[in-house]
């Protein structure tokens, strides 16, 4: 399976911009593409279903996991399983990327903000 970038049409979620690459295909893990602004949140939440493999491509994050926090900069690597709480913020005046993986793939029903 090929995605090209143009094709994916980024959604908003709370003023964080989500390109799901995997969205309407049947597969195991799903993987997206997050551009998080300067100063933008995610507020806590959980999943019931998946574990979450959160790469930094570019700038700077903190994420907290279980309350506690840690910065992650590009080339920085932070799985959060299936159960555990979390959230993130844009620490930086730059926007931040990230890759995203969820096993088993994303499923909206699962996921629980708090």
């Amino acid at each position: 399976m090929i995605v090209r970038q143009g094709s994916v049409t980024p959604f908003d979620f709370s003023g964080l911009a989500i390109r799901d690459y995997t969205a309407g295909h049947e597969t195991t893990s799903s993987f997206a593409v997050i551009t998080v602004p300067a100063g933008a949140v995610h507020a806590e939440a959980w999943s019931r279903r998946s574990d979450k493999y959160y790469y930094v491509v570019a700038g700077t994050i903190e994420l907290v996991v279980s309350g506690e926090a840690q910065v992650l900069s590009a080339g920085d690597f932070c799985l959060v399983a299936q159960g555990e709480h979390f959230s993130y913020r844009n620490v930086s005046g730059a926007p931040a990327t990230l890759c995203l993986f969820h096993t088993p793939g994303f499923d909206a029903a699962s996921e629980v903000i708090v």
